[in-house]
């Protein structure tokens, strides 16, 4: 049975994970790649607004850090985000079939900073965890990390899709720069920090890096092992299927403390509890049921006029 989404506050931390079928490496990294992506991640932000506070794109899968006050407007954003990569990865990459393995993964993070910040830092050293790279920055692929230490906006491109195909059926070739807009994502600081000047929250982000390459430094050191680097990444093929995925069990929410983790798990438990009752009665006809605020409630049936 799939976890029902909740978002019990409003602007509650949420981390977003999308994972590609059978882990091809159908988001590996170039320049067209990832230009597209932060377009339409810059577009999807724009007409769904919500706030973003670090973006990272692997090989394989990606992950988010979201501000939400509820779960449609995560499920409205993801859609449209989901549904334009799957179309430009397909186009780009010549792939042809599904692009995500399955529905994304949507974790509460709780107010707490330690839990906040280890997402986070869990998201910048992706690539050096992973002993892919050797420093955060080394990473080819869409990251907010430039954006954090040298001020770099994520800019990319919106290719208008429909207006290339009107005017091939007119006999024109189309321009390619005549039907791109430029998009730019726009990054929102951690609730927890959100008190900080831009400089004090840059200097966080430097000490997080610091210690993500320290940590991965010494455990190469440790096992001997080398990263890949990205003359490697950069050549691997879009449709390499790796031999095993690494995938742990998602936790019920990200927290720092038992008790904070056991005081949402109560919560949630509640929650669950006022939704199945809601949706039971709102099956036996009921329209007035009322689902537990923070919930997705299911449409209402169709009634023919």
């Amino acid at each position: 049975m799939r976890r029902l989404r909740c978002v019990l506050e409003k602007n509650t931390l949420v981390s977003v994970t999308c994972r590609t079928v059978q882990g091809r490496f159908l988001f590996r990294p170039c320049c067209e790649v990832n230009d597209v992506l932060v377009g339409i991640l810059g577009r999807a932000q724009r007409l769904y607004p919500i706030p973003v506070c670090a973006v990272s794109v692997m090989s394989n899968h990606l992950h988010l850090l979201l501000i939400a006050d509820d779960p449609q407007q995560i499920a409205r954003f993801m859609q449209y985000l989901s549904s334009n990569i799957a179309r430009e990865v397909n186009r780009l990459t010549g792939w042809s079939g599904p692009v995500f393995h399955d529905r994304y993964s949507m974790i509460v993070v709780t107010r707490e900073e330690a839990a906040q910040v280890e997402r986070l830092k869990y998201l910048l050293a992706q690539g050096c965890k992973e002993n892919l790279v050797d420093r955060v920055q080394d990473w080819p692929g869409v990251s907010s990390t430039g954006a954090f230490l040298e001020g770099k906006p994520l800019i990319g491109h919106w290719i208008d899709r429909t207006g290339e195909y009107a005017a091939r059926r007119h006999g024109k070739k189309p321009d390619p720069s005549r039907f791109a807009t430029e998009e730019t994502l726009v990054l929102a600081p951690l609730p927890c920090w959100r008190h900080l000047s831009s400089e004090v929250y840059r200097e966080r982000i430097v000490e997080l890096v610091d210690q993500i390459e320290r940590e991965c430094s010494a455990e190469r050191k440790r096992t001997g092992a080398r990263p890949l680097g990205p003359r490697a990444i950069l050549a691997q093929h879009p449709h390499h299927r790796p031999e095993a995925v690494a995938k742990s069990p998602a936790p019920l929410v990200h927290a720092a403390t038992q008790t904070a983790r056991r005081a949402f798990q109560e919560a949630y438990a509640w929650f669950v509890a006022a939704f199945r009752a809601a949706a039971e009665r709102l099956r036996q006809g009921d329209r007035s049921a009322v689902f537990p605020a923070g919930s997705f409630p299911p449409a209402l049936p169709f009634v023919p006029g």
